[in-house]
């Protein structure tokens, strides 16, 4: 069973007093029922679980009135073998956006507070099938990716203390002794290959072939095509699926990474296709990184709308837009060009985006200056450049010395951990997950 850090999210909420309901987002494939379903099993008595799109007829339960007796009265009958009792039950509510009557349903079971309830779905985003009256302010969100880097070593079966000791070299800003290091990079390598969807990792561990990988890969991102087919409206789906279909090539193909509607078809514009990307990212398809035109604080204050770059939300699914000797190249580190700095790019939008990150990048056609990410923490703006090789920083340290407010950025290297003295700290890639 591969261990996922939402774990310790689900107990912290279990724990708090007069909850809320608590929705789990995210795309499809993540591993949200998994994670519900042990969370269940080790934490109470009986659990209740219905997936609307499994068993559709469940809706009826819903179809009246939305008390919590009546409601608990249609589970009993509908479930007789289970014991639904306060306190010791959960009841799961999973692909919740198929039943709108379910997620308006939310409300009077937290008002009622006898029984605890999560509910999960992907698609909660768009407004395919939305609740009349939707839970404002009777649920709390959480949001749940696939593995980041950290979750994929334990995976392979490294303990949480070498993770952990990994994380006080970061703290010290002190190189990692060099076995350690190149060790690292091979994981990394490894996870940038496979990705972070929970099959495909399980697949990985199970079989260690990267051919059944791949073809696990690729049926996850023949769902999600599946996915724009059925749940987007009629005029959005061809240009949906033509925008997904061309983020490889946005991103592994070319050397500018801003994502350009002329690689969806000659002569494209945002006119005609910027409603197809907004419906990619509320579908939690995509995550987008915007420009912003200065970089100080608040940063979404300076972003635009109109200059953005586009990423995956996980790495199984760019990937597998790619030939299958993509996948040797980088376990074998002999990627080239642009493919290797767009990859590696690619990767640490992945790390900050699962790290919660907005992202955001700069860049300045008439000083020629630019910055691949820029992030927000704790009310600082940090700078942050991603090399394929070691070479210098100079954007990242101009902007350090001419800011004010920006003390120092990060510069993610195929290389080992190191401070200047003009506030570059420099990263082994795999790092971004520590952060």
């Amino acid at each position: 069973m591969l261990k996922r850090k939402i774990f310790k999210q689900l107990n912290h909420w279990a724990e708090t007093k007069n909850r809320k309901c608590l929705i789990v987002q995210g795309a499809r494939q993540t591993g949200k029922t998994f994670a519900i379903e042990r969370f269940g099993e080790e934490q109470y008595e009986e659990v209740v679980e219905i997936n609307f799109k499994e068993t559709p007829s469940a809706a009826e339960v819903f179809s009246g009135d939305l008390t919590v007796d009546h409601m608990v009265m249609g589970l009993r009958f509908r479930f007789p073998e289970k014991k639904i009792t306060p306190e010791h039950t959960l009841i799961f509510l999973d692909e919740i956006q198929e039943c709108p009557e379910a997620l308006t349903s939310l409300k009077f079971w937290a008002l009622d507070n006898r029984f605890d309830v999560i509910a999960s779905g992907s698609l909660l985003g768009i407004d395919y099938n939305r609740a009349s009256s939707y839970p404002v302010g009777y649920v709390n969100y959480l949001r749940m990716y696939g593995l980041d880097f950290e979750e994929f070593l334990w995976g392979l079966g490294l303990s949480e203390d070498i993770t952990r000791s990994l994380k006080t070299y970061l703290e010290a800003k002190e190189p990692i002794p060099s076995s350690i290091h190149n060790q690292m990079m091979n994981y990394f390598r490894l996870f940038t290959a496979i990705g972070g969807m929970p099959e495909a990792v399980q697949t990985y561990i199970d079989t260690n072939d990267f051919r059944a990988v791949d073809t696990v890969q690729r049926n996850l991102l023949q769902g999600y095509q599946y996915d724009i087919a059925h749940y987007a409206a009629a005029e959005e789906k061809l240009k949906a699926e033509k925008c997904y279909l061309t983020l490889a090539k946005q991103l592994l193909d070319k050397e500018n990474h801003k994502f350009q509607y002329k690689e969806i078809e000659h002569g494209a514009r945002a006119q005609k296709y910027y409603s197809s990307i907004d419906w990619l990212l509320r579908a939690d398809m995509v995550h987008m990184c915007r420009l912003v035109t200065d970089v100080k604080y608040d940063l979404s204050d300076y972003a635009r709308d109109d200059f953005f770059r586009i990423y995956t939300t996980d790495m199984s699914l760019l990937i597998s837009m790619k030939d299958f000797s993509l996948k040797q190249h980088i376990v074998e580190n002999t990627l080239t060009g642009n493919t290797k700095g767009g990859l590696y790019e690619c990767a640490i939008a992945d790390a900050l985006h699962k790290n919660g990150c907005s992202l955001y990048f700069y860049k300045n056609e008439t000083t020629k200056k630019e910055l691949d990410f820029i992030i927000e923490r704790d009310g600082n703006v940090i700078p942050i450049e991603v090399k394929s090789g070691n070479t210098r920083a100079n954007s990242m340290k101009t902007i350090i010395k001419n800011k004010e407010g920006i003390t120092f950025g990060y510069k993610f290297v195929d290389g080992n951990i190191g401070i200047s003295s003009d506030g570059i700290i420099t990263l082994p890639l795999y790092m971004a997950a520590f952060l």
